[in-house]
């Protein structure tokens, strides 16, 4: 299992909250240096506060071996074209280390945050990622540009805006993905899927998987090398005083995922569905002081990692190694003992 971090480094509750402060960007080239150094496989840049494709870029420049992703950029917003030159510079940049992990985002944003006519996600996003492939073949090969679908007609690629070919131009697609539609979208145009973070490993294997392989199967591609990368949810610390803190943060996490429709699906699998109605009554009322006390110790458990941080390892191992090729995890450091912890837990998480 390779494994990925956030930044900021050693500020961040492991997958529970958005940074304790915010992202002091004149510390990313320091950072990923010390991620590197730590031994993770990767980092992985939000789009939340921050440009995740400038973060990158200065990521690429402060390291060698880091695989460098966006984990996820919104999609719909860029043009394909305009997304296909940054991720071409990207990957040039960090000589092929470079992973385009793309968002789909919900209605109400597109339309009311990026100012965008809405579409059904799922055929838009094979759309999207089909015309930068068609993008990438023109600079790479010479193809002339000639990409029509029901999204995008692309047909115009003049010298002075082609950048021409690079050493690295397979660069890997991951599509976040919570439902089996868009899991079988990921299997006929990606490389991976970034699951939500409620996707449980079973209902990965069992629901998502499969979609994957009958998407790669009607596209007739080879979905063996086809990655699984997820940002678990987990609850750790290094008493179980902190650990008791972190489970209640987590059992509100959780509790905000299930209000939400797009993650229905998930909740619905084990037989959640009827709560997660009832959540999203409450978030529509506005009533979150209420919606964690309906999170039972076996619901948290099922949908997070909990545990001190000596078996925190062990924990994500036993439940996601059969399912999952790329884990993101966060880890918050105060000293040197804890950063020699930390490598502990990536190597452990890393073993074959």
């Amino acid at each position: 299992m390779r494994v990925e971090t956030l930044l900021p480094l050693g500020k961040v509750d492991p997958g529970v909250r958005a940074p304790e402060v915010p992202l002091d960007v004149t510390r990313v080239f320091d950072d990923a240096r010390t991620v590197e150094r730590l031994g993770y496989d990767g980092i992985a840049f939000e789009e939340c506060k921050e440009d995740p494709f400038l973060l990158a870029a200065l990521a690429a420049q402060a390291t060698t071996r880091l695989r460098l992703s966006t984990a996820v950029a919104i999609a719909f917003p860029r043009s394909p074209t305009s997304l296909a030159m940054t991720a071409w510079t990207l990957a040039r940049l960090s000589g092929g280390r470079f992973i385009l992990g793309l968002g789909t985002q919900v209605r109400a944003h597109i339309e009311r945050r990026y100012g965008m006519a809405w579409h059904p996600a799922g055929p838009w996003i094979r759309d999207y990622v089909h015309a930068l492939r068609a993008v990438w073949r023109c600079w790479q090969t010479g193809e002339k540009l000639a990409f029509e679908s029901e999204h995008y007609r692309l047909s115009l690629m003049v010298p002075l805006f082609d950048p021409g070919p690079i050493a690295h131009p397979d660069i890997p697609v991951h599509l976040a993905a919570v439902n089996p539609i868009m899991s079988r979208i990921a299997g006929e145009c990606a490389t991976g899927i970034r699951p939500h973070p409620v996707c449980t490993a079973a209902y990965i294997e069992q629901v998502m998987l499969p979609a994957v392989h009958e998407g790669a199967a009607r596209a007739d591609r080879d979905a063996r090398d086809f990655a699984v990368a997820i940002k678990p949810l987990i609850a750790t610390a290094r008493t179980e005083a902190e650990l008791a803190k972190r489970r209640e943060d987590v059992r509100a996490r959780v509790a905000f995922y299930c209000s939400t429709p797009a993650y229905r699906a998930a909740f619905d699998f084990h037989g959640y569905g009827e709560l997660a109605r009832r959540m999203s009554v409450l978030s529509r009322e506005q009533r979150w002081e209420e919606m964690p006390g309906l999170v039972s110790d076996e619901m948290l458990e099922l949908y997070a990692t909990v545990g001190l941080v000596d078996d925190i390892a062990a924990k994500l191992r036993a439940r996601y190694a059969a399912v999952v090729t790329d884990a993101e995890v966060s880890i918050p450091i105060a000293s040197a003992a804890d950063l020699e912890t930390l490598s502990a837990v990536i190597r452990a998480l890393q073993a074959a």
